[in-house]
């Protein structure tokens, strides 16, 4: 799981489907279960989410796997 990246999500109120839209994703759960590790972002996706969401953030910080 992303808890980093769910807490900071959280903290500035972006919802699951502001994600998906950013994004180009039709489900809220593709999203989920990217950020619970059933699944990974791709490089683009990160990318894209951390320079629209969490400019403030490094990526390593965001999508550290809690598993690391």
């Amino acid at each position: 799981m992303l808890r980093n990246f769910e807490r900071a999500r959280k903290e500035k109120k972006i919802r699951l489907i502001d994600i998906c839209e950013l994004l180009g994703v039709k489900k809220h759960q593709t999203i989920s279960e990217k950020i619970n590790g059933v699944s990974a972002f791709r490089l683009d996706e990160v990318l894209k989410i951390s320079e629209h969401f969490f400019p403030e953030y490094k990526i390593e910080y965001l999508f550290k796997d809690d598993e690391d």
